[in-house]
């Protein structure tokens, strides 16, 4: 397989049609369209299910996306990687969920800086889906929160583990509760749903949001409830509150990256990360 077909085969399985894809990739559909089935013929399998109203992926699809994302990815990274080390100042970049972590990010980074031969780290804020920076090479490193980003083929970390509240106004009818179930949510209509990595949103009743600024926006207004780690306690607007969630499984933070990385700084950053947790 090739780069360019790995490339275009991305763009179509995340858009999930032909026409967006094109016009994300700046070519026309017609060569999109037939590269995308010599690779099909080419690999011997079906990656793509088409009908005149929707394309979808298949299973085989579902597996060449994320072993497509890690190729690009790692490409992307050994270019970048290259043109670092040759710079007169490597960096790296950390990739966080803006709005999480505030904490954990303010004292990695004061005490990465400390070190002897700490190099400049750029932050790299993502609104969800953090683990995919990673992926496609555009981040060294990562604070992730399992169990909401996944963590396969990465190198892993644990820095903490914490509990969640379920975060509502101070109006709502369970808001003076002194602790909920999972069933006392999930049997509410105004919880939220994030976007799969492809984008598309999982079935089912509740407000689509993509950042944590739409989220507390839909929570102040109360079309919504969210059942988020114990952190968000410290940042909460002024009418909200926070409920323990005491079944809710625990969020484990993790500092993440790809195990193809040789990096000497990234291993300091990940020493200092562990050593303060």
């Amino acid at each position: 397989m090739e780069t360019r077909e790995l490339r275009y085969f991305v763009a179509v399985a995340e858009e999930l049609h032909f026409g967006r894809a094109a016009e994300r990739l700046g070519i026309a559909q017609p060569p999109l369209s037939r590269t995308i089935a010599q690779l099909e013929h080419r690999l011997g399998v079906a990656l793509l299910t088409r009908t005149s109203r929707r394309v979808s992926l298949t299973g085989a699809g579902a597996t060449l996306l994320t072993e497509a994302r890690g190729i690009l990815g790692a490409v992307v990274a050994a270019e970048r990687r290259t043109r670092s080390a040759a710079a007169d100042r490597p960096s790296l970049v950390l990739a966080a969920k803006a709005g999480s972590s505030g904490e954990v990010l303010a004292k990695l980074l004061d005490a990465y800086a400390a070190e002897p031969g700490a190099v400049p780290v750029d932050l790299l804020l993502c609104e969800s889906n953090t683990h995919l920076p990673l992926l496609d090479g555009r981040a060294d490193v990562a604070l992730l929160h399992e169990p909401y980003d996944p963590t396969t083929g990465l190198d892993v970390e644990v820095l903490h583990t914490e509990g969640q509240v379920a975060v509502m106004p101070a109006t709502h009818r369970l808001a003076g509760a002194p602790g909920l179930r999972t069933a006392d949510i999930s049997d509410l209509s105004d919880q939220v749903r994030w976007p799969r990595p492809d984008g598309t949103y999982p079935d089912g009743p509740g407000i689509e949001v993509r950042n944590l600024t739409q989220l507390f926006q839909m929570i102040e207004l109360g079309r919504a409830v969210a059942v988020m780690p114990e952190f968000v306690r410290a940042g909460l607007a002024e009418g909200l509150v926070a409920v323990p969630v005491v079944d809710a499984p625990r969020v484990t933070t993790v500092i993440a990256w790809p195990p193809h990385s040789r990096s000497r700084a990234l291993a300091d950053l990940v020493r200092v990360a562990t050593g303060f947790s």
